[in-house]
């Protein structure tokens, strides 16, 4: 099963998820409930969530239990997203083909609409209960989420970002941005789905290796869109990172450098899952649309 076939069957699944989980637009205050809509259900790859279901199905769990993680793990990401758009951010008009948050609700409800989307986020670990997940594994599951997201995870890779806009800037520190900012809710999406579908230790650390290599890839191939990428493909404006002065992957490697590091990435993802007994070949799928998509 490529990964059109993958996302075709269990996007829908994901979608309900989320419809089920966000607050009615109907519901007071109704403008903050239809800007989560809004940001949340606005498209996108749904691939933190898919992550998470390939996850439980490479260790054999059932999906069902995965539910309101994925619901949580989109919401979450969607918040990161409305904040990374912010003017005192990357300052982006578009995302997804359309305007972002705070170009249709404004700058202060579009920073209360990603707090507000990270919030229930968290609240639906809490929801696991519902589909059967006992309480360890929720704790845990809550544990890692609240490390990929806080400060060496997602937020200490967007301050070291912040403050690396406009100065030459280290391989080292490259890695350190994006294996946080972009890479942490990766990892932490495909190993919750794990730890819920009964992963053991030995599992995770192949799971880890495979999470590392996916987000690298995912983070060159994303730096080489935004250089040579379709804008109309894409829903957003390309040469964002040359107009912050970002360093990127491509601007210290080289185009050609940088495909073929995104390459062996994969490939070292794909090798380290080989020996999982579940069924893998969603992961295998995933991990080859990351370098091949246009957008």
């Amino acid at each position: 099963m490529n990964f059109s076939e993958y996302a075709k069957t269990y996007r829908p699944f994901v979608e309900a998820a989320l419809e089920k989980y966000l607050p009615d637009e109907g519901m007071q205050p109704t403008t903050i409930h239809r800007a989560m809509r809004y940001s949340a259900l606005g498209g996108g790859k749904r691939l933190r969530a898919l992550l998470a279901i390939a996850g439980c199905q490479a260790v054999g769990g059932d999906i069902r239990q995965v539910e309101p993680l994925v619901a949580a793990l989109e919401m979450i990401h969607a918040y990161s997203l409305v904040h990374d758009d912010l003017p005192c951010m990357d300052d982006d008009d578009y995302r997804r083909g359309k305007l972002t948050c705070h170009k249709v609700f404004g700058e202060g409800l579009a920073v209360l609409t990603g707090d507000a989307l990270l919030t229930q986020g968290f609240y639906l670990i809490s929801r696991l209960a519902d589909v059967g997940v006992d309480g360890d594994t929720i704790t845990r599951v809550l544990a890692e989420l609240g490390q990929a997201c806080g400060t060496d995870g997602l937020i200490g890779g967007q301050v070291v970002d912040l403050e690396s806009e406009g100065k030459e800037v280290s391989r080292s520190t490259l890695e350190y941005i994006h294996t946080r900012k972009t890479g942490a809710l990766f990892k932490t999406s495909i190993r919750c789905g794990a730890i819920i579908g009964g992963a053991t230790d030995d599992q995770l650390d192949i799971i880890d290796t495979y999470a590392d290599n996916f987000g690298l890839a995912f983070q060159i191939t994303d730096d080489i869109l935004d250089v040579v990428g379709d804008e109309a493909k894409l829903g957003k404006a390309v040469g964002s990172d040359e107009r912050h002065v970002k360093a990127t992957y491509v601007s210290i490697l080289g185009l050609e450098q940088a495909k073929q590091r995104a390459q062996g990435a994969i490939e070292a993802a794909k090798e380290a899952i080989v020996t999982l007994e579940g069924n893998t070949d969603a992961l295998v799928s995933l991990a080859e649309f990351v370098i091949a998509r246009d957008h």
